[in-house]
């Protein structure tokens, strides 16, 4: 947790989604961005990769993190076995911002991603209608208006879709 989201939880009463995932509550607009994303990446890449929602991801010994989406190569299902975290990195995450986070506690979680072995990571701007997808902790570009590449993962997504 950071002291930013800590001194917020002193200010205000903090839900139990909030403690639990150490993170502030999603919003409406937030919920329909994660299933939009969801979908479209479903839709266009179901037989290339899954997509997991709330994944918690191990990224060292004592801590998780939980994405808001994960990226992982398509595998078959066991539904007779099941994994609470990852302790192998996805390919990608996606970190959606709730009106009530900065932006900041995002991008400091992003060196922490590409150590554990994460090859792209998007941080999603509601308010502006904008992606920002990384290839690195400080190498980034901007999407907004139509198309977005992530040239690592080959994928594409209309963001008039996204943000429709």
């Amino acid at each position: 947790m950071t002291m930013e989201f800590v001194e917020e939880i002193i200010d205000r009463e903090i839900s139990d989604y909030e403690l639990e995932r150490g993170k502030p509550m999603p919003s409406k607009n937030h919920g329909k961005l994660q299933a939009r994303l969801s979908r479209l990446l479903l839709n266009a890449y179901e037989n290339k990769y899954d997509i997991l929602s709330e994944y918690s991801i191990q990224v060292s010994d004592s801590k998780d993190k939980v994405p808001d989406l994960t990226i992982i190569p398509v595998e078959e299902s066991d539904w007779m076995e099941d994994e609470i975290r990852a302790t192998t990195a996805p390919l990608c995450v996606i970190e959606i911002v709730s009106p009530s986070q900065s932006t900041q506690d995002l991008v400091e979680k992003l060196p922490l991603y590409f150590e554990i072995g994460v090859k792209s990571a998007w941080i999603v701007l509601p308010i502006f209608k904008t992606i920002y997808v990384f290839d690195a902790p400080k190498n980034y570009k901007t999407f907004m208006g139509d198309l977005l590449y992530d040239e690592v993962l080959g994928i594409e997504l209309s963001l008039k879709e996204v943000f429709k």
